[in-house]
């Protein structure tokens, strides 16, 4: 990634984009660190610092992990986060009347997913044609099997009903009673205002964590409360989780979780076994355009 002021340069360098990621996760881990914030590496980031040691080669974003109240943190301070990082939360597209997911992210504003402008950039502002880090929050679960079972129905449910407040839903992704349940709620979801959904999302997925805050009990195991519904099945024993220890990582250290294997066998079964050939490509379509200003590039010559 090489400019001079704010000169820009379009890139589908995979191996950019993952410096561009390894910048992200290396701001949020100094943040993180000078607040006393614990989190972890996920999803794929996990799995590529265990099978790679670095990003997934074929991968073109990064997943972080935050228990609920480490994740309140590290928003009280995010205004810490350099000028070129920005922390964005599910509700701030379209003041709260737009719906892409419940995932917050941070942000590399010097960057842009798609050089084009598109109707689908457009109605979300902007905001989403960059560069991100995924946030993904662990809340405690009810070990009733019951209220278990209950509280990845709701996730599912809400999003289900958000789904009517996207620009657009792909129906092409969606087979036989699964499109039909797609149809149904979201046509209900776009009778109900989004702020609504919101505010329900929220309530239901941090609701045992309170309720573990306020009694000082425990539960024995945690969910993945903003996945998306096909990832609700996604839980972890706690003891599989802290004390995190860091794990190598693009020739740094980041952390992760103690119990990593049954962690990721969770998450993708033989983790160890490559995908075929045909499915190793990026997540994210387009062209990449990556820049930085004359201060970064003079930083990193330093280094």
């Amino acid at each position: 990634m090489k400019a001079e002021g704010k000169e820009e340069e379009f890139s589908s360098d995979l191996k950019a984009v993952h410096e561009a990621n390894l910048y992200i996760m290396r701001e949020i881990d100094k943040l993180s660190k000078r607040h006393g914030i614990s989190y972890r590496m996920d999803s794929g980031t996990l799995l590529g610092a265990v099978r790679h040691r670095g990003f997934i080669p074929w991968d073109d974003d990064a997943d972080l992990l935050f228990r609920r109240e480490e994740f309140s943190k590290l928003c009280a301070v995010s205004a810490e986060l350099p000028e070129d990082l920005k922390l964005l939360l599910p509700w701030e597209l379209r003041k709260g009347r737009a719906f892409y997911d419940f995932v917050p992210r941070i942000l590399y504003l010097r960057s842009r997913r798609h050089g084009e402008e598109s109707a689908e950039q457009e109605f979300y502002e902007g905001k989403l044609n960059h560069l991100w880090v995924d946030l993904f929050i662990l809340d405690a679960l009810p070990d009733n099997p019951f209220l278990s079972a209950l509280y990845r129905f709701r996730q599912k449910l809400v999003f289900g009903l958000a789904m009517g407040h996207r620009m657009r839903i792909e129906l092409s992704k969606y087979k036989g009673l699964q499109r039909l349940q797609v149809l149904f709620l979201s046509g209900i979801g776009r009778l109900l205002p989004m702020p609504l959904l919101f505010r329900l999302q929220e309530r239901w997925a941090g609701a045992c964590t309170r309720a573990c805050r306020r009694s000082g009990r425990k539960t024995k195991r945690s969910y993945f409360s903003n996945y998306q519904p096909d990832f609700q099945h996604c839980t972890v024993e706690n003891t599989w989780e802290e004390p995190y220890s860091p794990f190598a990582f693009e020739g740094e250290r980041f952390p992760g979780p103690k119990n990593w294997d049954r962690v990721l066998r969770m998450l993708y079964g033989d983790y160890r076994r490559l995908p075929p050939e045909e499915e190793r490509r990026p997540s994210h379509s387009g062209q990449i355009e990556l820049w930085e200003s004359t201060e970064r590039e003079e930083r990193r010559e330093e280094q």
